[in-house]
C-alpha cells in the first residue's frame, strides 16, 4: 500500500496557487482539458479580482484569480511561486493531507548550505520533496505525496547526461561538462523589466549568473554529485535570448576513454526506450521542434578518439521546464498514464 493517489473514475479537483505567472497559465491550459481533473480554483496575489480570460485570452477561462488564504478544498495543489514563498505553503497543506507539486525552488535541494548559497534564503533541512523527473525517479514520484518539480535548465541538461552517468557502462566516466544553455525570454518569468522589453533584447543574446545560476547544485545533485564538492568539472553559462519560449542547450562533455557516437547513440536509446517525452534523434534538433510539447530533444552530435563529446537537447521552458512536466509527475501519482493530457 502507497500513499499516493489510486486511479479511479473520480474527477480529483485541483488548485493552483501562483495562477496568473506564465508557468501558472500553461497550468491552466493544461489542466482544464484534462479528463481525470476538474480544476476548483486559480490563486494569484497582484491578479486578484481578474479573470483568467481576461489577462490570457486564449485560455477561454471565465475563473477569477483569488488571494490565498490557506484554503484546503482541493484533492491537489500546484505551487507555480516565487522562490520562497512555498516554504510557507507547503507544511499545512501536506498537514492537511493534500497531494502537492511545487514549482520552484524550495524543496529540491538537500544541502541547506547550497540552498543558502544559491538562492540566498534559509530553509530547515526537513525541506526537501521527492524531486520529480520521470525519466529518473518514476518510482519514488509514483509513491510520493509531494513533489518538487525541477528547473527548466536543469531538466535540459540533466536528462542530457544522465545516461552517462546512471547508464550501465562504467566505462563512460565524466571528467568534465561545459553547458551553454539559451533561454526564451519567458524564462524570467511575467514581471516587467527593462532589460527583458523588446527593445533590449530584439536581435540579442547574453550571459547571465555565470557560474552563480540556482540550477547548479540541483544538476550536481540529481547526478550523484555536489556543487560544494563536486565529482567531475562542471561550468554552467545560461544564456538569454530573443525568443519567447525553449531552452536549447549545447553539452560538451569529457570522458575519460574514447566513445564512439553509434554507441553513445545506441546507449541513450536504450537509456530512454520507456520514456514518451524523450525522443533521441538522429539529426539536430531545433527549439521549434518542441515548441509547446511536453517532449525533450536530445541529439548526440559528435564524439572524438580523445573523448569528447558533444550532446544538444531542446525543450519547451514552460511545457517540459515547468507546467508539462508537473501534469506528468501528476499523471504518475495518479496512477494513470503519464502522457495523459499532453497530447
Amino acid at each position: 500500500m502507497t500513499d499516493s493517489i489510486v486511479a479511479s473514475s473520480k474527477k480529483y479537483s485541483v488548485s493552483i496557487i501562483g495562477a496568473s505567472g506564465y508557468s501558472g497559465a500553461e497550468l491552466t491550459r493544461l489542466l482544464l482539458h484534462h479528463p481525470h481533473v476538474e480544476l476548483q480554483e486559480l490563486y494569484a496575489f497582484s491578479q486578484a479580482g481578474a479573470s483568467a480570460g481576461e489577462l490570457y485570452p486564449a485560455l477561454s477561462c471565465n475563473k477569477i484569480y483569488k488571494k490565498y488564504s490557506g484554503e484546503t478544498h482541493s484533492d491537489i495543489y500546484f505551487l507555480a511561486l516565487p522562490h520562497g514563498e512555498a516554504l510557507q505553503l507547503v507544511p499545512a497543506l501536506l498537514k492537511a493531507g493534500k497531494t502537492v507539486i511545487d514549482l520552484s525552488g524550495d524543496f529540491r535541494l538537500k544541502s541547506v548550505l547550497e540552498h543558502e548559497q544559491f538562492y540566498n534564503q534559509v530553509k530547515s533541512p526537513e525541506a526537501v520533496l521527492t524531486y520529480g523527473m520521470p525519466e529518473l525517479f518514476g518510482d519514488k514520484i509514483k509513491n510520493s505525496k509531494a513533489i518538487s518539480n525541477p528547473g527548466c535548465f536543469a531538466t535540459s541538461i540533466i536528462l542530457g547526461v544522465a545516461p552517462l552517468f546512471l547508464g550501465p557502462d562504467p566505462a563512460l566516466k565524466v571528467k568534465a561538462i561545459n553547458c551553454t544553455s539559451t533561454s526564451g525570454i519567458s524564462g524570467a518569468g511575467r514581471s516587467s523589466k527593462t532589460e527583458l522589453s523588446f527593445s533590449e533584447m530584439s536581435e540579442n543574446v547574453r550571459a547571465y549568473k555565470v557560474g552563480v545560476h540556482q540550477h547548479t547544485p540541483e544538476i550536481m545533485q540529481a547526478l550523484g554529485s555536489s556543487a560544494t564538492s563536486p565529482s567531475f568539472e562542471f561550468t554552467f553559462t545560461p544564456m538569454i535570448g530573443a525568443l519567447v519560449r525553449g531552452i536549447y542547450s549545447v553539452l560538451n562533455v569529457q570522458l575519460q576513454s574514447p566513445a564512439e557516437t553509434a554507441g553513445i547513440m545506441a546507449l541513450y536509446k536504450e537509456f530512454y526506450r520507456d520514456a514518451p517525452f524523450v525522443r533521441v534523434r538522429e539529426s539536430m534538433t531545433e527549439v521549434r521542434h518542441v515548441t509547446r510539447t511536453n517532449l525533450c530533444d536530445i541529439h548526440i552530435a559528435h564524439a572524438t578518439r580523445s573523448g569528447s563529446l558533444v550532446i544538444v537537447t531542446a525543450i519547451d521552458n514552460l511545457m517540459k521546464g515547468a507546467a508539462g512536466q508537473a501534469v506528468q509527475n501528476m499523471n504518475i501519482m495518479l496512477g494513470i498514464d503519464e502522457t495523459t493530457g499532453l497530447g
